[in-house]
């Protein structure tokens, strides 16, 4: 019998949230090394995946495969595998994982409860990019809400509690309606399997509403997630709100489900897919632009880090629907690009914010001098935002913007490439801006006892850099993964 990898990357941080709230009072140590134990064999299993993927021609396009009958009167199945399309955000969450533990390790109010919601929330996440039953899949997806409220509204900062409840609010909004979807595509086609869902392209089949209407009805639930303008207000908030950890797992995983989702829908709605196309990178255009434009704005640290997603996840919905395989590779790059940079802004962010006990730009300044090491890696995590080359976020934004101005299947992709392309301009004056007002300008004597960061840190913050500057210089390591999954999908375009 094989091994069962997808069910122990997913389960593994259940049983270890499990354990923790179970055996963990008054044992603050054994809670961190086991979180950090339950983290890091799910990650192991899922670089030995990586690693094991099939990429020669003709070989499956769903591997790693497990199925079994769950509820035999609705048809749906116990069904998990995983694509060039699914696998790197597999590896992505669960890299984060470990990642917010040790970036937790000085948390110290009620630390069973806190890690316990953080491995329950790398589960649900890791779940959702498994399944391969939409039922299964819906599950996943309304999971994750339940700690991520709880991390927010206890260990977050400022207004937690609206933070919390408004982003508890735009989620079950965003599910309401995709769960509407999910129910018309049952009734219309008896089937759940997401395999099956996109070989039907169910806009040819008879169905109880209209195609369009069931497209619209996923992808708004998605683009919530995403956050697609002007579904976007919970993101700013939750994101300045949260603790460090949420804010990293938040914008490296969480807002990646919403992509993921957006993708996974237009193949099953290809026709519908194409004759939206248009208004969707509207909709991306504005979202850059918008996103871009309003981060110039902000004058607290996390806030602007926040806009800035917006903004880099508008470029994700510009990639989707430009409908080339290039341009569906660079969004599927992006996302991986972007957790890993904007997880690590955050994560310094966060490390800044408790070190200096200062989150507004204007009373920051001269930190370089204090924090050397950080401030060399908080200028990496910068300068990759912006598109520096030889780093993931070159790369990802190249292609993307490549693969759209290509596009012959969408009128007018080249003008909507040309205008979101202005977003990475601005992007260059908000990170300049952003890394001028924080780490350089006058010394200022307040800040002369701030300590740099420790082995802990270190370790953390140099293995977000290596992978940065690994899918930088050599992104091939991604996209020839990726490219087996959206090749079928493009497919569908000519």
């Amino acid at each position: 019998m094989s091994f069962s990898y997808l069910s122990a990357i997913v389960f593994l941080p259940l049983v270890g949230a499990i354990l923790v709230a179970l055996f963990g009072g008054g044992r603050e140590k054994l809670v961190k090394y086991l979180s950090a134990v339950f983290t890091a064999v799910p990650l192991v299993i899922a670089v030995i995946a990586f690693l094991n993927f099939d990429r020669s021609a003709g070989a499956s396009i769903y591997q790693f495969e497990e199925k079994a009958v769950w509820i035999p009167a609705l048809n749906a199945n116990y069904h998990l595998g995983v694509d060039g399309l699914s696998l790197p955000l597999v590896a992505l969450t669960a890299f984060l994982g470990l990642m917010v533990v040790l970036i937790s390790w000085k948390i110290h109010t009620r630390v069973r409860e806190y890690f316990a919601w953080l491995l329950l929330l790398e589960a649900s996440i890791l779940g959702v990019f498994a399944s391969l039953d939409l039922l299964l899949f819906f599950i996943f997806w309304e999971i994750e809400i339940i700690p991520m409220y709880f991390l927010i509204s206890v260990w977050g900062s400022g207004r937690k509690e609206y933070s919390s409840i408004k982003y508890v609010i735009f989620t079950l909004a965003g599910s309401a309606l995709m769960l509407a979807g999910i129910l018309s595509v049952y009734f219309t086609t008896g089937s759940l399997d997401i395999v099956d869902l996109a070989d039907k392209q169910l806009a040819m089949v008879q169905s109880i509403m209209p195609a369009s209407l069931i497209f619209f009805l996923l992808i708004t639930g998605f683009a919530v997630k995403l956050p697609v303008a002007p579904l976007h207000t919970w993101l700013p908030d939750a994101h300045t709100d949260a603790p460090t950890a949420g804010s990293v797992m938040l914008a490296g995983a969480l807002i990646k489900m919403g992509g993921y989702g957006i993708i996974r829908v237009v193949s099953f709605f290809p026709q519908v897919a194409r004759d939206y196309a248009p208004l969707m990178l509207t909709l991306a255009v504005i979202s850059v632009l918008y996103g871009a434009a309003v981060t110039l704005r902000q004058t607290d640290l996390k806030r602007l880090i926040a806009y800035s997603s917006v903004s880099h996840m508008g470029l994700v919905l510009l990639g989707a629907f430009a409908l080339t395989e290039v341009s569906l590779t660079g969004a599927a790059l992006q996302m991986v690009s972007h957790g890993l940079l904007t997880g690590l802004l955050f994560a310094m962010a966060g490390f800044t914010i408790h070190n200096v006990e200062e989150r507004r730009l204007d009373k920051l300044g001269g930190l370089a001098r204090q924090m050397p090491v950080a401030a060399v890696v908080f200028s990496i995590a910068s300068l990759g935002s912006l598109g520096l080359p030889l780093t993931s976020g070159f790369a990802a934004e190249f292609i993307t913007l490549a693969g759209s101005f290509s596009s012959q299947v969408v009128n007018g992709a080249p003008v909507f490439t040309l205008l979101a392309a202005i977003g990475v301009v601005l992007a260059a004056g908000y990170i300049l801006w952003l890394i001028q007002r924080t780490l350089y300008g006058p010394v200022k004597e307040q800040y002369n006892e701030v300590k740099d960061a420790d082995t802990l840190e270190r370790v953390y913050m140099f293995t977000f850099v290596a992978l940065i500057v690994l899918v930088g210089i050599y992104p091939a390591v991604l996209t020839d993964i990726i490219k087996l999954g959206i090749a079928p999908i493009a497919g569908l375009f000519g």
